[in-house]
This record gives structure tokens, C-alpha cells and sequence, in this order.
């Protein structure tokens, strides 16, 4: 889904990995778009989308709402792509490390 909403407004997706209480997105935009718009779009898109297939996900929200307000955002300069990816793709194996699993 959020690889579909991304090409909506012309970025690509480059990683993403879904964690139990967030989301990690690496995507490549056009300068013209502000991070703000961007996660805008995505959130509200994929929140649509989401409580109206799953209803009963609104029962375990906060105010009803799926996203919170908060976000990260953060450009790539100092380091490559292949860096920021590899770092998107193993979030699950830091993860389990910090549990101690």
C-alpha cells in the first residue's frame, strides 16, 4: 500500500520495514515535495484505507486515529542508498537483539 501511494506523487520506494509500533520508510522524492506532504499523504492515505477494511483496528487507536502526529525524516548526503537500506532491511535483527532473542 504504501508503495502505491508513494508512486501517487511520484516517489519510489526504495525499503520499507514495518515494526511493532512504527514504520520505517526509505523513498526517493523530487526536491519540490516537502517531507510534510509526503508523510501526509501516506499516513492519511494508508489510514483510509486501513479502518475502512479493518473497523475494528479504530477500537485499538488513540482517538481513533491509526498514525500518530509524530514522524521522522532525515536526507541522505553523507552516506550512500545502499547504506540507508541496509539499515531499513535489518531493523528487525536489531530488534530481536535488544530483546535479547
Amino acid at each position: 500500500m504504501l508503495k502505491e501511494y508513494a508512486e501517487e506523487i511520484d516517489c519510489e520506494v526504495i525499503a520499507i520495514e514495518v515494526m511493532p509500533d512504527h514504520v520505517h520508510v526509505f523513498l526517493r522524492a523530487k526536491p519540490n515535495l516537502s517531507p510534510t506532504k509526503i508523510i501526509n499523504h501516506l499516513k492519511g492515505k494508508t489510514a483510509r484505507k486501513l479502518l475502512q477494511e479493518f473497523p475494528k483496528l479504530r477500537t485499538k487507536t488513540t482517538n481513533g486515529r491509526l498514525w500518530s502526529r509524530s514522524y521522522f525524516v532525515a536526507t541522505v548526503g553523507y552516506v550512500t542508498d545502499e547504506i540507508v537500506k541496509h539499515y531499513v532491511e535489518t531493523q528487525w535483527e536489531r530488534e530481536l537483539k535488544r530483546r535479547g532473542a
